[in-house]
């Protein structure tokens, strides 16, 4: 498996988001935690960005961020998944190496 690229700024408050997909290779996984869970919203600024890249990479959200930030899953974006910590840490074993973007 590629790269897992982990993001936990949403975009108002970083270019971690933009960095990280301008990066991104086919195989790879994107896990969206913490405040990056924002980038999900169907509004959000780089939502037709993010959704273009899921043609080559998938896409992950810390389900348990959304729900502490009030998102339902009717707001997020189609073909993003969710994960529970269990979920992070199965990503965490099937990728190499892992990558934090601030």
């Amino acid at each position: 498996m590629g790269i897992l690229h982990l993001v936990n700024r949403s975009p108002g408050e970083s270019l971690a988001l933009i960095q990280c997909l301008e990066r991104v290779g086919s195989g790879d996984a994107v896990l969206l935690l913490e405040s990056g869970v924002y980038a999900t919203l169907k509004s959000a600024p780089l939502a037709t960005r993010l959704a273009e890249s899921m043609r080559t990479v998938t896409v992950h959200a810390l389900a348990a961020d959304l729900a502490a930030r009030g998102i339902g899953p009717e707001e997020i974006l189609a073909g993003v998944e969710l994960v529970d910590y269990e979920g992070f840490v199965n990503l965490s074993i099937l990728h190499t190496p892992i990558l934090s973007w601030n």
